[in-house]
């Protein structure tokens, strides 16, 4: 699908491989745990393009998850389609009982065989942070990240256990350097840091300077950066001039799953392939959708995929009438003309 352009990028002297526990994350790519978005679907199209070294689920609550194991057979709408996809595939928990996190992540680990379980210490949103104390609540309280890092790996060895955090809850004196340590000295395998804080939410921009100090005060846990990472360029600096170890690519990769296919290209030194043309963005967002819809049906799928195919037409001609349209779309027979209209 990707034709190819001649731009290249000097991505600096070899690295190390970034390893995550007994996992090489080849490229160190890594793509964003994000909810509403990173599902099944999203994350086939993303390993269909190619680059991604290592994919992740949305964040899935430890505590729904054994609530739901208690009726049946099943997983969470958002385990959808972990246990036949291909590896490697992180899969991201959040709460904040240590016993409940470890009961989850050692059944993901030990009977869904995923890569990586990831611990959410960063989510902004109230209904986590701060009805359930979860998420980046947790920021405030580094001895409690410890310890329920330190009991998730445990319950999920030898399968590593990571944690994506913020920079800090925001004001507050603590930092994402206290609450990285924490991890490392309980076993964590790697962190992610977003480069904003919690009060930002996703305000403001990513402060990479802050980052790049965590990765001095650890000893031997790789350091991811997350935060503003919109262009393969954004990812070779994160990587030459911040010196983390691996990048994550969030929002910019919902409206170009390419990028990480791009980001691949310019960290090997090799020309860049360029964007696929209109129709063929059209042709790709319709695929997503009938994927979507098979999984959900026409209704609920219609309704799961609008805000979704607003972030296709971000930066395009007519984007704004596009997104005003979409956003009101009900039936497959609409959200189809509108797309190819």
């Amino acid at each position: 699908m990707l034709s190819t352009q001649p731009e290249t990028f000097d991505a600096g002297a070899s690295r190390e491989p970034l390893r995550i526990g007994p996992l090489v994350v080849d490229p160190p790519l890594l793509q964003a745990p994000m909810a509403g978005f990173s599902n099944h679907a999203y994350r086939q199209i993303v390993r269909r393009f190619g680059g991604a070294g290592l994919p992740t689920t949305e964040m899935v609550s430890a505590r729904g998850f054994l609530e739901i194991d208690a009726l049946g057979d099943t997983l969470p709408e958002r385990l959808w389609g972990v246990r036949e996809e291909p590896r490697p595939l992180a899969v991201q928990l959040w709460d904040n009982d240590p016993a409940i996190l470890a009961a989850v992540g050692a059944r993901l680990a030990h009977e869904l065989n995923v890569s990586v379980v990831d611990i959410n210490l960063g989510c902004p949103v109230k209904a986590v942070c701060q009805r359930a104390q979860s998420g980046s609540y947790l920021l405030r309280y580094p001895d409690r990240v410890g310890a329920i890092v330190e009991s998730v790996v445990a319950a999920c060895r030898p399968v590593p256990v990571t944690a994506k955090i913020r920079r800090g809850p925001g004001r507050q004196t603590i930092n994402a350097t206290d609450v990285a340590q924490a991890v490392e000295g309980a076993g964590g395998a790697a962190v992610t840091v977003h480069g904003r804080t919690a009060d930002q939410g996703l305000r403001g921009t990513a402060d990479w300077d802050q980052i790049a100090r965590v990765k001095l005060h650890l000893k031997r846990m790789p350091l991811i950066g997350n935060g503003d990472v919109q262009t393969a360029r954004a990812a070779v600096e994160a990587l030459s001039r911040w010196g983390v170890d691996g990048v994550m690519i969030g929002r910019a990769g919902l409206a170009r799953p390419w990028l990480f296919c791009q980001a691949r290209a310019a960290l090997a030194g090799e020309p860049i392939p360029a964007d696929p043309t209109l129709d063929q963005q059209r042709q790709l967002l319709l695929n997503h959708y009938r994927r979507i819809v098979e999984r959900f049906g026409p209704e609920k799928g219609t309704i799961l995929m609008r805000r979704f195919a607003c972030r296709y037409r971000q930066g395009q001609p007519g984007a704004r009438l596009f997104r005003t349209k979409v956003a009101r779309v009900s039936t497959p027979e609409e959200f189809i003309e509108i797309v190819e209209g």
